[in-house]
């Protein structure tokens, strides 16, 4: 663990490691600790889509709007991704261990109020602090693996991590969707409370402390423009396809966030080696490069999957628990393309690895685009979901080792934490600019197919293929015709946004190949001699290295 190494070139004695004295932990148990860091990892995945399949359960239980439930779904998402910078760096200073027992105790207590919970309000401030528990869990499992394994296990490591965060959301799902089948929503806090109460206890049991020490103040500056920054764009994406884009508290978040993500740059630059996070990084091309990848990997993955469970339910008519299995596939190929990665990598290079698995991605997007149809159904979809899945997961990890090999060891707590708020964003965008571009061909496409369908169910119809489906219901003779006009009409939509994450990843792909990482990093956690030539550029010289020590 970080405690026991010696510190970074350049860094000085006011910043060295607290030392505790503590024994390095073995193999055997390294793998105690990585079993139990993506346990607690594996509850706060699968409590960010958990409750995506109860929607229409909560809405019957607590009376409530869409507007409401969406903002019980989402309120955890933003307290999550808000909260991530500040408490890891936070975690870097008090200590890692204790930070990750703080945030289990509060995770599992609120998600005790949520199952409890007897309204929409407790509901959703149950919520709120279910996502401040989550974002001490977060960073912190990621700040435990780099800153215990050395270097030779650390990417095997992160690929185990990274598997965990790419399809434990899938996961999760499925269960979910089984909980709701078979017993009620509120059973949907159990697993997540079950995997906490686990990760507890092996937590403290298990996991060694590793704290930081530095010579400069915290930075509650960068921190407070960090919420700001991230609620206000967050907010932006969540609200902007329910409220429009052009609405005036959606254009107020867009204010407040790109004003406050402007104001932290420039407050971070001010501060200089006690900033929150050395943005001068970003010019380098590991952070940058895995930074980008993260983003838009996440982005089109949660893009991808908004549009793929309408096509399972409305367009195959399938239960939302069979469509969360269709899903499975996908999922563990990314939770097992992670642990291939590093292989593949210390043969030819991160670079070429990350570039490798966007293209997979991008080539399965493109197949899907291209084959889906009504008729083909999910034969039509399968090969190019089983080709995403295994390109996003070959490109996750030496993404996220390039991130935590940016900064050094005493500032992992942040890097996990960029990583995660990187992945939260993406998710965002990716949901609010692909579901946009399926409903608006939806939209086009959906007019041309409603000759001589009654006004009324036509007008439903066009709100989407859920609807067409429903309106049906009640239309008569013009029941196939709806049924069949929605279908189709979704298909086209469909093909608009497959085709336009294809497009994205081929930037992406061009963009790696040009400022991708050169190899894997030397990672900051722990770098104890300087860079090669070859090496990730931040430990490239040892001053850099000192400027992103201290937070």
């Amino acid at each position: 663990m970080s405690t026991n190494h010696p510190g970074p070139v350049g860094v000085g004695p006011d910043d060295a490691p607290d030392t505790s004295g503590e024994a390095v932990p073995d193999a055997r148990q390294r793998r105690t600790i990585l079993i139990t860091v993506c346990i607690a990892l594996m509850a706060v995945i699968a409590s960010v889509s958990g409750l995506n399949v109860a929607q229409p359960d909560l809405a019957v239980a607590f009376d409530a709007s869409q507007s409401t439930i969406l903002w019980i779904i989402n309120i955890y998402t933003l307290g999550l991704a808000a909260l991530l910078l500040p408490l890891g760096a936070i975690g870097d200073r008090l200590g890692r261990k204790p930070v990750l027992v703080a945030g289990l105790v509060v995770f599992g207590l609120a998600g005790v109020v949520a199952g409890l919970a007897p309204s929409a309000e407790v509901m959703l401030a149950a919520r709120l602090f279910s996502g401040v528990g989550a974002a001490m869990i977060m960073p912190i499992t990621l700040a435990v693996i780099t800153s215990t394994f050395p270097e030779e296990e650390r990417g095997r490591a992160i690929g185990v991590w990274t598997g965990v965060a790419g399809g434990g959301g899938v996961l999760g799902m499925f269960l979910s969707a089984a909980l709701v089948d078979a017993a009620s929503w509120r059973w949907l806090f159990v697993s997540p409370l079950v995997l906490g109460a686990v990760a507890l206890v092996m937590t403290l049991r298990f996991v060694p402390d590793s704290r930081e020490r530095s010579r400069h103040g915290f930075d509650v500056g960068g921190a407070l423009t960090s919420v700001v920054a991230v609620v206000g764009l967050i907010f932006v994406l969540q609200e902007g396809p329910e409220r429009g884009w052009t609405a005036p508290v959606t254009l107020l978040g867009l204010v407040v966030g790109v004003i406050a993500a402007a104001g932290f740059v420039a407050w971070e630059l001010r501060r200089g080696e006690g900033a929150l996070l050395d943005v001068r990084l970003f010019g380098e091309r590991a952070l940058a490069g895995g930074s980008v990848t993260l983003l838009v990997v996440f982005g089109v993955q949660a893009g991808i999957f908004v549009v793929l469970f309408p096509f399972l339910q409305a367009v195959l008519g399938w239960s939302g628990l069979l469509s969360t299995l269709a899903l499975m596939p996908t999922a563990v190929l990314m939770m097992m393309a992670p642990g291939l990665a590093p292989h593949l990598a210390g043969r030819i290079g991160a670079r070429a690895t990350m570039a490798t698995g966007i293209l997979l991605a991008g080539v399965g997007l493109a197949v899907m685009a291209g084959i889906v149809s009504v008729d083909g159904g999910y034969l039509s979809v399968l090969p190019g979901m089983l080709a995403m899945g295994l390109g996003m997961g070959l490109a996750m990890t030496p993404s996220t080792e390039a991130i935590t090999g940016a900064l050094p060891r005493e500032r992992q707590g942040v890097a996990s934490a960029l990583n995660d708020v990187t992945r939260e964003l993406g998710t965002a965008l990716g949901v609010a600019l692909l579901g946009a571009l399926l409903s608006a061909g939806y939209r086009g496409a959906i007019d041309g197919r409603l000759a001589g369908v009654p006004e009324g169910p036509a007008d439903i119809a066009r709100g989407g293929v859920a609807n067409a489906v429903e309106a049906a219901n009640g239309a008569g003779p013009y029941a196939q015709a709806l049924i069949d006009a929605g279908r189709r009409s979704f298909v086209d939509g469909w093909q608009n946004a497959m085709w336009a994450g294809a497009a994205v990843m081929a930037a992406l792909f061009l963009y790696v190949l040009v400022r991708g990482p050169r190899r894997p990093a030397r990672t900051g956690a722990n770098a104890e001699q300087p860079a090669g030539p070859d090496a990730a550029e931040p430990l490239a010289s040892t001053e850099r290295v000192d400027a992103a020590t201290t937070a």
